[in-house]
């Protein structure tokens, strides 16, 4: 018999949970996207605290901070970073933060944009874990990884929620450790 805590049945895994909870959009944000919308995985709460548990539990040990990247990242780098008793750092778009800042450009599977971090959150030598909901062209994954290099930040992974496979975003991250829950 299955029984539930909250949303979670006992013999869910945490790769259960997303695919059940994660509703697919077609065409969205634009034609021949298909948008893969965990809001409600984090509208749950014993989801979420499952999502970000399975994120963090493999690099226990390894990091001071984490960082999450614009929007979705942060929900998750918030609930993560209590959950650690850790730093919180934002990775944000152009012109969001107001102090001296770094800046990287990269390409999207539908565009291009710019990521930013301020130059003097962390010290140098500091671990930082960063989370994203989703992994797909690796690119913005991959321009926080050189943000955070720039400041002399040591990054010890990536965790994601969701990874798209066919879109081969491991190969913008190579040689770095990926924590994907689900692969699709």
């Amino acid at each position: 018999m299955n029984q539930t805590i909250g949303s979670i049945r006992n013999t869910e895994s945490v790769e259960e949970i997303v695919s059940r909870l994660c509703v697919s959009v077609a065409d969205y944000p634009k034609p021949g996207i298909e948008f893969r919308d965990l809001t409600p995985v984090f509208a749950d709460g014993p989801a979420l605290r499952a999502v970000v548990d399975a994120l963090i539990t493999p690099f226990e040990g390894q990091f001071d901070a984490i960082a999450g990247v614009e929007a979705r990242g942060f929900l998750l780098a918030s609930a993560a970073a209590y959950a650690s008793e850790c730093g919180l750092i934002t990775v944000r778009k152009p012109g969001k933060l107001p102090r001296r800042v770094f800046s990287e450009p990269y390409e999207l599977e539908y565009g291009s944009a710019a990521l930013e971090i301020h130059r003097d959150d962390l010290r140098p030598g500091t671990r930082v874990l960063i989370l994203d909901d989703v992994l797909a062209t690796g690119g913005t994954l991959a321009a926080a990884s050189r943000l955070f290099e720039r400041a002399d930040v040591h990054v010890a992974g990536f965790g994601v929620v969701l990874e798209l496979g066919e879109l081969r975003g491991r190969a913008a991250l190579a040689g770095r450790r990926v924590r994907s829950l689900v692969r699709g």
